[in-house]
């Protein structure tokens, strides 16, 4: 295990931790599902029988990037049982339905993650006793992985990723940070870029190395890409394109591009999703306020010849739905977010468009730059202009999907290096 690092930082960290209660609480109360009980949040846990791993992924966006590491971890440890947290409700309603859809439900479980205080993660830790802890990417709370190296319990990184700007943040806390990172016994990061940034926050040199984005090792079940070629039959002989993940202050902007478009082509149909279920009924209202009919993915409903928009407000399904589209618009990239999942559209073979800001996935637009496999668009206006100029080219459209599958199947790898890496960390133990 890591030596310790700066515990003052942490106890100033956890005093401001306790003044701020009530705010913590108010951000979380809403984060739950039927039946399961507030407690968990002060490591109050069930835990399932057994021995067991224990990986966290924060929120939805990150259970559907790990889902091949979630299968890999079942399938390498079969005696072993995998509880996946998340902060939120709609986490782990994924991970439930993961638990349903692939037969998973006797050796995957679900559990929320306690909130980053002493005594919560002390409880949590004695509960769920992992004989290995896995966070997925950047949840990096102080307190958990003091405990985690209090009891003994390897714990790893993987996918590994600190944007610039959440670098500068963390950079101003640099000792807590340092000793936070103090517990982690492997890092894999996703960049060599994202590993330079760690290792500046104090992260060990000999105990982190870059393997690559686990977002590539995408796959596409032969199922899923035959329900999406049937819900496109279902849309008819019109061009369709998808707007996946968007946020407020964004979907302004596509429903305006959208306008400009259907000057060109009137019919054309556009598929809405945006990135919280909470804006769902927001995102329908603002069709509405607009004159427009708005059929919706979540009552059963499928957009008439005269619907201009249809709203993909379900969970779990953005990968079907860019399926099922000719043409994808990635959001989180209009706005500052910092851009969402460029691969899942690539995977699908279907043409990648988004915003320039991307600060998120750098490293993969950078690679489906280099590839052609991006086009990139600075305002409403541009996607505009971008889309039906695509429309009235089959060829470009059909190279850009062709691009976008080439560079997932040639950037895979980061799961099997991330395996053995894990193997290492649990034997060695």
């Amino acid at each position: 295990m890591a030596a310790a690092g700066k515990p003052w930082a942490r106890w100033l960290y956890s005093l401001a931790l306790a003044l701020l209660t009530p705010l913590v609480w108010r951000r979380v109360w809403r984060e739950q599902r039927p039946a399961r009980p507030r407690r968990e949040r002060l490591g109050l846990i069930e835990a399932p029988p057994g021995p067991g791993l224990w990986l966290h992924c924060a929120s939805l966006g990150e259970v559907i990037a790990a889902r091949p590491l979630i299968e890999a971890l079942l399938d390498d440890y079969p005696g072993h049982h995998l509880t996946v947290t998340t902060m939120t409700a709609t986490g782990a309603e994924r991970v439930e339905a993961l638990r349903r859809d692939a037969g998973l439900a006797a050796r995957l479980h679900h559990r929320f993650l306690p909130l980053d205080y002493p005594g919560a993660t002390r409880r949590f830790l004695a509960r769920l006793v992992p004989q290995m802890a896995i966070i997925f990417e950047t949840e990096l709370w102080p307190n958990l992985l003091a405990a985690c190296r209090r009891q003994g319990v390897p714990l790893a990184v993987v996918n590994g990723r600190l944007s610039p700007q959440a670098f500068a943040r963390y950079r101003r806390i640099r000792p807590l940070m340092q000793d936070a990172l103090c517990g982690v016994d492997w890092l894999a990061a996703k960049s060599a870029e994202d590993l330079a940034r760690f290792r500046a926050l104090g992260m060990a040199a000999e105990r982190s190395q870059a393997v690559g984005s686990l977002k590539f090792d995408i796959s596409v079940a032969p199922e899923l890409r035959s329900a999406a070629q049937a819900l496109r039959t279902q849309f008819g002989n019109r061009p369709v394109w998808i707007a996946g993940s968007t946020h407020p202050g964004e979907d302004e902007q596509l429903l305006e591009a959208h306008a400009l478009l259907r000057r060109a082509h009137p019919d054309a149909l556009l598929i809405l999703v945006p990135r919280h279920p909470q804006r769902f009924a927001a995102v329908a209202a603002l069709c509405a306020a607009q004159g427009m009919s708005v059929p919706r993915r979540s009552q059963g409903q499928l957009p008439s010849q005269d619907d201009a928009v249809y709203l993909g407000d379900t969970l779990g399904e953005l990968t079907l739905l860019y399926g099922a589209a000719d043409l994808a618009f990635v959001g989180g990239s209009l706005v500052p977010v910092g851009g969402h999942n460029l691969l899942e559209p690539a995977a699908m073979g279907i043409p990648v468009l988004s915003g320039e800001q991307l600060a998120n996935f750098t490293d993969v637009a950078e690679v489906l730059d280099d590839a052609g496999a991006l086009v990139r668009v600075a305002d409403a206006k541009a996607l505009a202009t971008t889309l039906a100029a695509l429309f009235k080219d089959d060829a470009e459209r059909l190279r850009l999907g062709e691009a976008g599958q080439r560079v997932v199947a040639a950037n895979r790898g980061a799961l099997a290096s991330t395996r053995q890496g894990l193997a290492r960390l649990l034997d060695s133990q």
